[in-house]
Formats: structure tokens, sequence, C-alpha cells
């Protein structure tokens, strides 16, 4: 996805976009009784795409309409550049914003929507024609600047929408679940167009989804949220392999990750768990595991199918899927998902016995949803 693409090189990359570093410190919203982001703080570096993740009503779109400037914050600061931007106007805070549903102009050809800003701001004729013209190249969308938006496609739309944001070289951007209005296939294509175009622009962007294929995609880093709280800060590959919640473990990954009740106390120190009387070997550090209200966490491909096996089980399903096949397992500890090859021959009904890669287990702590795990991998 780092390759080379449709935005080839040349024009408005040539001069390195403003930059600007986004800093949030202890920042807090409530509307009446009801609190929508709670005391959160991040730095998003300059020139980063960070994508701030999370189910819907986390808190998620409120934090980035604080950043934009379009909520006011109930307590906390918000520094963009170094600069206290907390109280100042949308407008004031030189950011672009792009929405999920376009907002475009309908009565506006292509040329105008994107131009728009320009005149607004009174850049010349000259130079709005030249960046208008320059940005239309970097989206292809020059053939279509003379039409009018509303016979245009969803993606062209989200297109033009892009472009009124990029054209004013702003010291970031900040987007609103922008692909959320099109279809599966086109999302993925815009995915990696709006990634290739990041590094293009070298900009600062904020980007905003609940979908973690798109997140998983495209971040720098992800900021994983739930109930106005951000869980977890940190590289995709990271957040994936080294969740530091349950939650962010079963949000994260398709399919989301197992979880096995364990089901006796445990020792501090002990290198194994007791999963419906059977014994599974886990990370070496078990810290704070003394008891039997834990989860152990096992993602689809670090299950294998054995002929001994730690857990046994009954195959429910077998989905194919090229080169693996997902196979769907009922076990007394609960229902698990693990990825085979497809030369491994399984059917419906068939007993199976269940290994672990022990290494690549998480645990977690019944009471505070919090991973106990703390082993460094590879």
């Amino acid at each position: 996805m780092r390759g080379a693409g449709p935005f080839g090189s040349g024009g408005i990359c040539a001069e390195r976009q403003a930059l600007a570093e986004i800093r949030l410190q202890n920042l807090h919203k409530n509307f009446g009784d009801f609190v929508a982001v709670r005391d959160i703080d991040f730095t998003v570096d300059d020139g980063e795409f960070f994508v701030m993740l999370g189910p819907s009503g986390c808190g998620k779109t409120t934090t980035l309409r604080m950043i934009a400037g379009l909520e006011m914050p109930s307590s906390g600061q918000i520094l963009i550049d170094g600069e206290d931007v907390t109280w100042n106007r949308a407008s004031q805070r030189d950011i672009a914003f792009v929405f999920q549903l376009f907002a475009l102009y309908p009565h506006m050809t292509v040329r105008r929507n994107v131009s728009f800003p320009l005149r607004l701001a009174g850049v010349p004729r000259r130079e709005v024609k030249e960046r208008t013209e320059e940005i239309a190249r970097l989206l292809r969308i020059e053939h279509l600047l003379d039409l009018g938006v509303g016979g245009l496609s969803a993606g062209d739309r989200q297109r033009v929408a892009l472009g009124r944001a990029i054209v004013r070289r702003a010291k970031a951007f900040l987007m609103d679940e922008p692909l959320g209005a099109l279809d599966a296939e086109f999302r993925d294509v815009m995915c990696e167009e709006l990634r290739l175009l990041h590094d293009r622009l070298r900009s600062t962007t904020v980007y905003v989804t609940h979908d973690q294929v798109e997140a998983m995609a495209m971040a720098d880093r992800i900021c994983v949220m739930n109930h106005a709280e951000v869980l977890q800060i940190g590289k995709p590959a990271e957040v994936y392999s080294r969740p530091a919640t349950k939650f962010v473990a079963g949000f994260i990954g398709s399919p989301s990750m197992n979880f096995l009740p364990i089901g006796e106390a445990v020792p501090q120190g002990s290198k194994s768990v007791i999963v419906n009387g059977s014994e599974i070997q886990v990370p070496e550090t078990l810290e704070g595991i003394s008891h039997p209200r834990g989860f152990l966490g096992a993602r689809a491909e670090h299950i294998v199918m054995s002929d001994g096996g730690a857990l046994r089980g009954t195959v429910f399903g077998v989905e194919y899927m090229g080169a693996r096949q997902l196979v769907t397992v009922d076990t007394a500890a609960g229902r698990l998902k693990l990825r085979a090859p497809n030369t491994v021959r399984v059917k419906d009904g068939e007993n199976v016995g269940l290994d672990f890669m022990t290494d690549r287990l998480s645990l977690f702590d019944g009471d505070t949803d919090l991973a106990l795990q703390t082993r460094e991998r590879r």
C-alpha cells in the first residue's frame, strides 16, 4: 500500500504542506450529565496519519470536532503547532475538514467547489486556477472540472470533497468517516488512495472511523476509544498483537480474538492456566492472575488443530478463503475460530484437538479487562 499509485509526482507535493503537531491535554466534554469525552491525552505527531477508532457513540467524532473548533470542550487544552487554540473559532485554526456526506455545493461545478476556499480567502484568480487544476490532476478529476457535482458517482464526489480540503494547504486535515457512504469495493480502493495521497502530501491527518479494517490499512498509529475514554494508542501491529484490554482485543481483527474463561485459580508465576479442566501453557509473565475470573485470549491464526490437543471440540463450520480456511469449533469452553491451510481436510461434525501457540496468547483480568501479560514478542 506504500508503493506507486494513482497520485504521481509533481505539483503541490513538491512544496511541503504546512504541518502541525496536535496535542490534547486532559480534554473533557460533557453534554449535561452525559460524558462524551473523558479527560483524554494524546499527541498527533507532525505529518502523522493518526486514526481514531471505536464503536458509534464512543467519543471519537466529538473529539475530532473539538480539534476542529466545531465543538468547544468543557475543560482541557488543544494545541496545534504549539499554539493553544482551545477557544479559537474553527476559521482561526488553519485546518481542513472532510465530512462523511461530502457537504458539496450542488449548484456549483466541480471547479467552483474545489476552488471555493481559495476564492473565499481572496487568492488571486490566476493562482486559484493553477492550484485548482493541480489538485484536480492529483485526484484524477481534471476531466470533471466543468461538470456539476449532482451527477457524479459517490467516489468522484468524495474526491471533489478531498480536493476542496487539500487545495487550502492547511496545517492539518481532519476526516470524519469520509468513506462511510461508499460501497465496500470502492471503499477498499479509496483506503489505498487516501494513504498514498497522505504519503505524497506528508500532511498531519486525524481520521475517524468505526471500521477496524480501514484503521489497520491506513494508520501510522491507532487510538482505540470506548465509552468516552482512550483505551490504547499504538501502531497497527502492536494494537493487534498486544491489545491493552479485552475490548481492544475483541474489536480489532477479523475474526475477533477468541476468549476462553480461566476455570481455576492460578498462582502468580505459573506458566499454565486451566480451561475447562485442560491445562494450557501461556506466556511466562502472569502478573496479577490469582483468581478464576480471567480470560485467555487467542487469535484465530494462533490456534492449530492436532491429534492430541490441549482442548477438544466439534467442527461447527468451515469457510474456504482461498489459500486458508476459517474453521469454527464448538468446545466445552465456548465456540472458537481458527485459521488453517486449505490442505487440511476437516468437515462439519468432526471431533478435533486444538493446541495454542504459547508465546502469542494474551491474558486478561476478569474484573478490569486489562491485559496481564508483559512478555515481549518478536
